[in-house]
């Protein structure tokens, strides 16, 4: 059984608690994240969800994602999914996600790292994850059309890879000046 914090509107904590698999109020939110891992050559790393799962069964998705439990910070979610599912350790306590997405029950802060990881280290959930591997952009859009990746919008996966570097949504030119110096 897992509960989850109930959020308002303006994303503030509201001192009450869900339980997983009931239905929230109207006015009520709660706290997903996901973490996208990428290598230096600019691939993610991307799970394949068990063929038992409920919901997208055998199916491609990002690196990890999942719903902050009780007590659980946005960055506390975020590294303890990323131990569970692929048993990678990273400390995110002081970043930020790159991106909070609005969904119809919630709020989805998007994590974009990246970092080397030797996918024979990993240890993955039985439970949830099948395989990982690292693929580029265009072979992530290639399995949402094909029906074997989890149908996000294909501009969001694209925003994921051009936003994985940087910070913010206007390009800065005194950025790319000064790394010309």
């Amino acid at each position: 059984m897992e509960f989850w914090d109930v959020y308002d509107v303006d994303r503030k904590k509201t001192g009450r608690t869900w339980q997983r698999g009931t239905r929230l109020e109207t006015g009520d939110y709660h706290l997903v994240i996901h973490v996208c891992i990428f290598n230096k050559d600019g691939q993610m790393l991307i799970q394949q969800r068990q063929p038992f799962k409920d919901g997208w069964a055998n199916m491609w998705d990002i690196t990890v994602g999942g719903s902050a439990t009780v007590g659980d910070t946005s960055q506390q979610a975020a590294m303890r999914e990323l131990e569970e599912e692929i048993g990678l350790k990273l400390d995110l306590t002081q970043t930020r996600p790159h991106l909070t997405v609005n969904f119809d029950e919630g709020f989805d802060d998007i994590y974009l790292v990246e970092t080397e990881v030797d996918l024979d280290s990993l240890t993955l959930q039985e439970s949830e994850v099948q395989a990982v591997q690292w693929a580029d952009e265009a072979k992530i859009l290639e399995r949402i059309q094909e029906g074997t990746f989890i149908p996000y919008y294909e501009s969001m996966i694209s925003l994921l890879f051009s936003m994985r570097k940087q910070w913010g949504a206007i390009y800065s030119y005194e950025k790319k000046e000064s790394s010309r110096a």
